[in-house]
């Protein structure tokens, strides 16, 4: 019994701490992104000057949302998914496949000639296209990236510079049929 009792009165201080520290944790804050406006102002892009401001509403929504193989949600998307869902909610146009079956699709166009809501596609793995962005102006893209989920890049960084390949635009949806 008096074994029992000392045991309790040494426990008393780290029930007292363990209590404490409880109250005292402050909740962690959920990361708020910036306004869409002041988002996209970072990344030196004006919104008022977008062709297209749903293609960056889009990009926007999905800003943040993490890196995952063959991934086509919220929960997690990959670089190709991540194209094909703003081109399916952009433009209506359903793009399938990974990278590389993507560059058949499009016409291909050299790095001065892009415009808003072309497909730029990279050679990072073994010389063959393994990455895809899409264009949104101002030598930026937004893309999946394995490290840091759906983010958007600037062309001249070293890494982007390096892998480059070529830029792609999809054909007139209308014409295709014809």
């Amino acid at each position: 019994m008096k074994f029992r009792v000392a045991l309790f009165l040494l426990l008393i201080p780290f029930l007292c701490l363990a209590q404490t520290k409880k109250h005292t944790q402050k909740p962690k804050a959920k990361v708020q992104k910036q306004s869409m406006p002041l988002y996209f102002a970072a990344h030196q892009l004006n919104l008022d000057s977008a062709g297209s401001p749903y293609l960056y509403y889009q990009v926007y929504d999905w800003v943040g949302t993490r890196y995952k193989y063959a991934g086509k949600s919220k929960k997690g998307i990959d670089c190709s998914g991540f194209v094909g869902e703003m081109y399916k909610n952009t433009y209506c146009i359903n793009l399938a496949g990974g990278s590389r079956d993507i560059w058949p699709t499009v016409i291909p166009i050299e790095k001065k000639d892009l415009k808003e809501g072309d497909i730029l596609f990279f050679k990072i793995k073994r010389g063959q296209i393994s990455h895809v962005g899409i264009y949104l102006g101002n030598n930026k893209f937004a893309h999946a990236s394995v490290a840091y989920g759906v983010i958007i890049s600037d062309l001249d960084e070293e890494y982007y510079k390096k892998y480059f390949f070529k830029g792609g635009r999809i054909q007139d949806p209308l014409s295709i049929n014809k």
